[in-house]
């Protein structure tokens, strides 16, 4: 076999890989050097920012298997039979660390789905968690800069996450999940994945259903405790990143079964719990879990910078037969996400390998930025509607319309029955065993005591407290005693 030629980015052959080019044997460096100056201006060069969020990450290959039927609810061409498959590529993460933190810390878990579909790639974007500590897209930024790096210290600082769920009291319910036994998973293989925010759902006849999405764990829950976490971050802080590459290598395919809570859309309104509060679960015994298929991951990304780094997934993605709520949260993350892969991707990234359709073409007007790949040239036109045989559009709606009434304004949301921030915390914390609850207490007990604002800690015990008295005399307790220390 003839050996391969090193050349440049422009194909001319290398002479010497080794050696600058000099004034002379040992003098200065020569910019006509055109080798090294590409080189290290390309080395310069080959990272990008990393994500604000969700930084630090993992990835893999699978397929999307249909077990039951579901077209009763949804048109969505994937979902359309039973034993049909389609590609997936998975990305999970942490959420507040930087690109070099480690794998196993208490944090909510990204996880993140690219369905490569017929219709067009379908993007869902959720977490291990089935809630979230805030409702509404406006404290996005906010809530962030409190769990990232201090822009003084440099490092996460127990007074700033505290202080903002201190005034965040519908964040209860989510800590209440962080704080407790699933709030480290032992690897990306053994925890659930859910889509967190509500959907919707439109069948052939145009009826209109509202969802969940439950990705159950085959391989079963697995989490580590804080003291084997710190053990573990400090032995391999690439540790689910290893764990998920690994097993793929060996053959061990994790898989997830998906489920779906399916809420006809004329429920919504008098649901004793707001369907589109991002901090809410829907109990299991009003919208039972409805199998709808199986995720199976099964092939590593050969480049985890191409592929993983510059994965981009946006919950705008939609495909016919799914569309968005009233979801505040999700309403804000349409236009975030596909707005931060602009700025650090390029206009362009849809049409990078990993982000592109596989299973269709993408075909519209779109020309030119940075990075254009596919722009159509010559006689090819760039508007809409054309003479010229150019693509058009086809008047049937993704899903069914929202019905909106009333002012335009800055309105709190509609109150349910039960929808005030403490319930569902106080209803998960009595499901806990009497050990689950001495950990829970002891992990937030932990960060809070640490916090330097007598005010702070009171009024983050009140919203323990309120969610149930128990869960705050405890926490209370337990707090007190580490201070006196």
């Amino acid at each position: 076999m003839s050996q391969r030629v090193l050349t440049t980015e422009s194909g001319a052959p290398v002479a010497d890989n080794q050696n600058s080019a000099t004034a002379g044997v040992g003098g200065p460096l020569l910019l006509q050097d055109q080798h090294l100056l590409e080189k290290l201006a390309r080395f310069n060069r080959e990272r990008i920012p990393e994500r604000v969020v969700h930084a630090r990450g993992s990835g893999a290959y699978g397929h999307f298997e249909v077990t039951d039927d579901v077209t009763a609810y949804t048109h969505a061409a994937f979902l359309g039979e039973i034993g049909k498959r389609t590609e997936v590529f998975a990305r999970f993460s942490t959420v507040a660390d930087n690109l070099g933190g480690a794998d196993a810390v208490r944090d909510p878990r990204g996880f993140a789905l690219k369905f490569y579909t017929e219709e067009g790639n379908y993007d869902l974007v959720g977490n291990n968690t089935p809630v979230f500590f805030i409702k509404d897209p406006l404290k996005f930024p906010d809530f962030i800069h409190s769990q990232k790096r201090d822009p003084f210290t440099g490092k996460q600082e127990p007074d700033n996450v505290w202080d903002f769920w201190a005034h965040a009291p519908e964040a209860t319910h989510q800590v209440t999940w962080l704080m407790g036994d699933r709030g480290i998973p032992a690897s990306y293989r053994h925890m659930n994945g859910y889509g967190s925010h509500t959907y919707q759902w439109t069948n052939a006849a145009g009826e209109a259903f509202f969802v969940k999405y439950h990705f159950k764990t085959n391989q079963g829950i697995r989490c580590l405790s804080t003291e084997q976490a710190q053990e573990l971050a400090g032995k391999d802080p690439n540790s689910h990143q290893t764990d998920l590459l690994q097993a793929i290598e060996r053959g061990v395919h994790p898989s997830w079964t998906l489920y779906a809570q399916i809420m006809p859309a004329a429920d919504a309104a008098e649901y004793r719990f707001n369907p589109f509060d991002l901090t809410k679960v829907w109990p299991h015994r009003d919208y039972p879990l409805q199998r709808v298929g199986r995720l199976v991951l099964d092939r590593n990304p050969d480049n985890v910078f191409a592929e993983v780094e510059q994965a981009a997934f946006s919950p705008n993605n939609f495909v016919p037969g799914i569309g968005p709520s009233a979801d505040k949260m999700l309403q804000g993350r349409l236009f975030a996400y596909a707005d931060a892969h602009r700025y650090r991707l390029g206009v362009n990234h849809t049409q990078l390998a990993v982000n592109a359709p596989r299973a269709t073409t993408a075909d519209n007007y779109g020309r030119d930025g940075l990075m254009a790949a596919n722009s159509r040239g010559r006689y090819a036109k760039n508007y809409e509607p054309n003479s010229y045989d150019g693509p058009a559009e086809t008047g049937r709606p993704l899903a069914a319309p929202l019905p909106v009434t009333g002012h335009t304004g800055t309105h709190a949301a509609p109150q349910h029955t039960k929808d005030d921030d403490f319930y569902q915390a106080g209803e998960l914390y009595r499901l806990m065993s009497e050990e689950e609850k001495r950990r829970l207490v002891a992990n937030i007990a932990g960060g809070l005591a640490q916090v330097s604002r007598d005010d702070v800690i009171e009024k983050n015990l009140a919203h323990f407290h309120a969610a149930d008295p128990e869960y705050g005399r405890r926490v209370r307790e337990a707090v007190e005693a580490l201070r006196e220390d």
